[in-house]
């Protein structure tokens, strides 16, 4: 039987697993139904892994929400999470109730990123996954936070360190595949909040600037002193857009 209580579904991003939102999502209002999951090869979820791709994120997506009796959620996905948030409503617009792009984008990548990350699934294939946890998790929080937020450094390379190669190199070559995706935001019939941190590497600040507008309802918020990472830079701020967000969509 379907589930008439509000729900939020929160998608991890790269080489991330459900347990970022652990923090986050406590102590959620109690009307909303609370969702979180592992993505395919991360977390626990790394068994029979063939197809990395935001498609098949999005298939797995789908048949848990169904399991779960849930026919239409909000949904909040982070940096690669936002990616199959796009591929879900893509396929399954009628399912989504609202969409929020977390340090997200629905560019694909340009010749110059898609090189970066074949650079990259390089380095692990000669290195391992230790190693290149090391390096990659640093850069994604703002200068500012980068000692300050020791602890929540040390736990996502943790997460990262614990993800299986073949995910690390598949999902990079997935990601770098993806298709534009902003004619979803522009046909959206769901409203869309994106937040953005100014100090991001990884989504540039102009990117996301050029797509808050594209969906005809859509919502957007900057973060001064944050880089990729807003559910931890600046979780307050963060949590308060997507709750008011939430109000919006739900009503």
């Amino acid at each position: 039987m379907a589930s008439s209580q509000p729900t939020f579904v929160f998608l991890h991003g790269f080489a991330e697993s459900r347990e970022i939102w652990s923090g986050f999502c406590r102590d959620f209002p109690t009307e909303y139904r609370v969702i979180s999951l592992n993505l395919l090869g991360h977390g626990t979820n790394i068994r029979d892994v063939r197809d990395y791709s935001m498609e098949a994120q999005a298939r797995y997506v789908a048949e848990k929400l169904q399991a779960a009796g849930v026919d239409k959620a909000l949904l909040v996905g982070h940096s690669m999470g936002g990616y199959v948030a796009l591929a879900f409503a893509e396929r399954w617009p009628e399912r989504v109730a609202g969409l929020c792009l977390l340090n997200s984008s629905a560019y694909a990548d340009s010749d110059e990123k898609k090189a970066n990350r074949e650079k990259n699934v390089a380095f692990v294939e000669r290195h391992g996954v230790e190693k290149f946890m090391e390096s990659f998790i640093r850069p994604l929080f703002a200068p500012v936070h980068r000692e300050a937020m020791s602890s929540q450094r040390e736990f996502l390379e943790e997460i990262g360190k614990a993800t299986p190669a073949e995910t690390i190199v598949g999902g990079m070559r997935a990601m770098a595949a993806r298709p534009d995706r902003t004619k979803v935001l522009r046909a959206a019939k769901f409203p869309v909040l994106l937040i953005a941190g100014k100090e991001d590497v990884a989504v540039p600040l102009e990117q996301s600037v050029t797509l808050a507008p594209l969906a005809p309802v859509s919502y957007a918020l900057f973060l001064a002193d944050v880089g990729h990472l807003a559910y931890y830079e600046k979780p307050r701020e963060t949590r308060r857009a997507v709750l008011d967000f939430a109000g919006a969509v739900f009503g």
